[in-house]
């Protein structure tokens, strides 16, 4: 049993935690514009393990599907059921508990969000055959991963303003870009089974695009911001958010996949200062402790 449960743990990627960073810092992001400070704490904590449960329930849903493909990606072989120690049946019972308690946390909030959660679960559940049916899964990645935005918008406030839309096209922009440099990791044996991504759609021209992607991304934080009356805490931010971008730019030049899997997981950061500046221009009071 003990193994049974630590093999269930790592079908949820719970030894990973970057995913849940990387869906959890837009989350953040959208509670905080929609509240303009600190959101409701119920609210927060229904996020926060919303994130948790969404992102647990899209890996394991992730390696049903990719059953056939991930025991001839070496990255990807050791996983629970590519190995052969869960069965896919144990993985689709374990995506439905995940998402029932999921939904049960979203029922506490209001009828809108309520609405926007089943395209929320609808589009996590079809990711995994993106890279079956197009040669462009990280967009389809973007929007699974920033769904969560509007539907914090809807929670807090009741309503999903403009300024919602805006950081949702900023966190897919950011999310294609992060997740071209996992599968720049992964280019040559996706070549090989015949999956398809971005990094191999991009080919030479995968640096610059995913340049563009993290440029654009800014770019439109940095005018919601202006149309917010953001300043220095914020835009400072988005100053070490670039400088981050830079340096993940630097780490891919050569297009080594350990180094390109490592600018992946630099995301984590680029979030977290967009964060940080969020939270300082929005809780001026933070500046004072």
């Amino acid at each position: 049993m003990r193994q049974k449960l630590a093999d269930y743990a790592a079908l949820m990627r719970l030894d990973r935690p970057i995913g849940v960073w990387l869906l959890l810092w837009p989350t953040l992001w959208a509670l905080w514009i929609a509240a303009d400070g600190p959101p409701d704490r119920s609210i927060l904590l229904i996020f926060v393990l919303g994130v948790v449960l969404m992102r647990s329930a899209g890996c394991v849903i992730n390696d049903v599907s990719d059953h056939d493909i991930d025991p001839h990606v070496q990255r990807t072989a050791d996983r629970p059921i590519a190995a052969g120690r869960v069965r896919r049946w144990e993985g689709v019972a374990l995506f439905m508990l995940l998402a029932t308690i999921a939904f049960a946390l979203v029922l506490q909030t209001n009828w809108l969000t309520i609405a926007l959660s089943v395209p929320a679960v609808l589009i996590a559940a079809s990711y995994p055959l993106a890279k079956r049916w197009h040669s462009m899964p990280q967009a389809h990645l973007g929007i699974a991963f920033s769904w969560g935005i509007p539907m914090a918008f809807a929670a807090q406030t009741g309503t999903v303003a403009w300024v919602a839309w805006g950081v949702f096209l900023a966190n897919v922009l950011w999310t294609i870009a992060y997740d071209t440099f996992y599968a720049m990791a992964d280019r040559e044996e996706d070549l090989a089974i015949g999956v398809q991504s971005s990094a191999i759609l991009f080919g030479r021209g995968d640096r610059v695009i995913t340049a563009l992607l993290q440029f654009t991304t800014l770019w439109v934080l940095f005018m919601l911001g202006l149309s917010l009356d953001y300043g220095l805490w914020f835009n400072a931010g988005l100053g070490v958010a670039a400088a981050l971008a830079l340096y993940q730019q630097w780490q891919i030049r050569h297009r080594d996949p350990a180094a390109c899997f490592a600018a992946f997981l630099d995301n984590h950061r680029f979030g977290a200062v967009i964060f940080v500046g969020l939270l300082l221009e929005t809780w001026p009071q933070a500046v004072v402790v």
